[in-house]
């Protein structure tokens, strides 16, 4: 997970780009030939992917965008924690 990456993509994308996105990502990790290390990228991607998912939604609720990037990164972050 990297907060700039997801800030570029919540600024750049919207939310159909990075969800027909997400669907090929996900649908590249199910192919039997994909080695460890296409997963790994394909699964930081995701992450990123999903992230600025997120932050799309928060700041569509009234959230302000430093808020929604900062409560994503806690949850990932506390997600990892537990």
């Amino acid at each position: 997970m990297k907060l700039p990456i997801i800030r570029q993509l919540y600024q750049t994308q919207t939310p159909e780009n990075l969800e027909a996105t997400l669907e090929v990502l996900e649908a590249f990790s199910e192919f039997r030939g994909t080695t460890e290390e296409d997963l790994n990228v394909a699964g930081e991607l995701i992450t990123n992917i999903c992230g600025a998912l997120e932050v799309h939604a928060s700041v569509k609720t009234g959230m302000a965008e430093r808020d929604a990037l900062n409560g994503f990164a806690q949850k990932v972050l506390g997600s990892i924690d537990k």
